[in-house]
């Protein structure tokens, strides 16, 4: 009975050492996988950083640039027109042709401007020799009167026909001249260098000095004029820059990436367009290529000078919030930080950054959207230095 006792006592102390043992092993468990052990959290993975692109900023001087939209002129355009009225009898010059200033371009019939002239020449040899006789007659008048043979009132009548003779001389010169001009006018000549455009007239027409239409049209295009706009409140910077010295404009096409020319800034309009607040300027380039044409659109770009020393990163790091402009700057543990910064002139290619940003600060170029204030990072690509010509 008591053996029986003694086993019964034996069996639960040992029940009771196992459920200790048990709970025991629990609660290590627990405390290993899910306690705040150094060693759980060592093996606790960690956050991963946000993929970014970035740009290194740079410090250089930078061009400054205004760029207005404006058309090509060509520096000479004339219309060819006939100065007298006749048949045009022959053209000389081919459409597109290049021509030097004098050389004949058409003819206009000349046999009636031919026949006036001789005309007017005979008329003066006619009243020249008609001047000879009275001076003649004149000259016995005289000798007749100191021998009272004739009367003064005869030699006073001789004189003033010698003297309307004379005015008549005066009067066959003239036309003469005007013969002579109207014949020379018949032969169209170039009023210019240039090159010539499309015929307009036909041989074989009829033409006057009256028309309205041209028998085609000259333009010299070297040089040539860009005429464009810029914001009046450019003007003050504009001016500024021309009584430095010569201004730079280089002309580029509609689509503003082609360089086609460079020139110089001639003038600004002595007046502000009120209603675009617009000033026009005109710049010439000397066009020996011809990549100018007369008509032609073009963004025309001028130089007002250069920000010496500058701090510049690409737009793309340049970022808006309800506190104005920041940029994305990673720190030296690859943590990013939103930096408030100030900007100069902005560009496609170039930022300067007036305050806020230092030489060699790595600034977010892309991935910005999901940052957040010393959010950890990683750099998806090389940086790269912020670099360019602005245009």
């Amino acid at each position: 009975m008591g053996h029986t006792r003694f086993g019964s006592r034996r069996r639960v102390a040992l029940s009771a050492l196992c459920l200790t043992i048990v709970v025991v092993a629990a609660g290590f468990y627990w405390y290993a996988t899910q306690g705040p052990s150094p060693a759980h959290a060592a093996r606790s993975p960690a956050v991963p950083g946000v993929p970014v692109s970035i740009a290194v900023a740079a410090q250089q001087d930078v061009p400054i640039y205004l760029t207005g939209l404006g058309t090509v002129q060509a520096s000479f355009t004339v219309g060819i027109h006939s100065q007298v009225d006749g048949k045009l009898q022959e053209v000389f010059f081919t459409e597109g042709q290049h021509v030097k200033k004098g050389d004949l371009l058409a003819q206009i019939d000349p046999r009636l401007f031919q026949a006036a002239l001789d005309q007017a020449k005979a008329k003066k040899a006619q009243d020249q020799a008609l001047l000879i006789s009275a001076q003649k007659d004149l000259e016995r008048f005289k000798s007749l009167v100191l021998k009272n043979i004739e009367s003064q009132q005869n030699v006073d009548r001789q004189q003033g026909t010698v003297d309307q003779l004379k005015a008549s001389l005066d009067a066959d010169a003239a036309m003469i001249e005007t013969a002579q001009t109207n014949l020379d006018y018949a032969s169209i000549r170039a009023p210019s260098d240039g090159r010539i455009g499309v015929r307009l007239v036909d041989p074989g027409n009829i033409v006057h000095a009256s028309d309205q239409g041209s028998i085609a049209t000259l333009v010299l295009t070297q040089p040539s004029a860009v005429l464009f706009t810029l914001p009046a409140r450019a003007l003050d910077d504009v001016r500024a820059a021309m009584a430095r010295g010569p201004v730079e404009v280089i002309a580029f096409d509609q689509d503003n990436v082609r360089e086609l020319a460079t020139g110089k800034l001639l003038l600004i309009d002595s007046v502000i367009d009120q209603s675009t607040a617009t000033i026009r300027l005109k710049a010439m380039f000397p066009n020996g290529d011809e990549k100018l044409w007369p008509g032609e659109f073009v963004n025309a770009r001028l130089q007002l000078g250069t920000y010496s020393n500058a701090v510049v990163v690409p737009p793309a790091a340049v970022q808006r919030g309800p506190q104005g402009l920041f940029a994305w700057v990673i720190s030296g543990n690859n943590t990013a930080e939103a930096r408030p910064i100030e900007l100069g002139p902005t560009t496609k290619d170039l930022a300067v950054v007036s305050s806020g940003l230092h030489d060699g600060d790595r600034v977010v170029t892309g991935g910005q959207y999901k940052l957040k204030r010393g959010a950890p990072v990683t750099i998806a690509s090389p940086p790269v230095a912020a670099s360019g010509r602005s245009s």
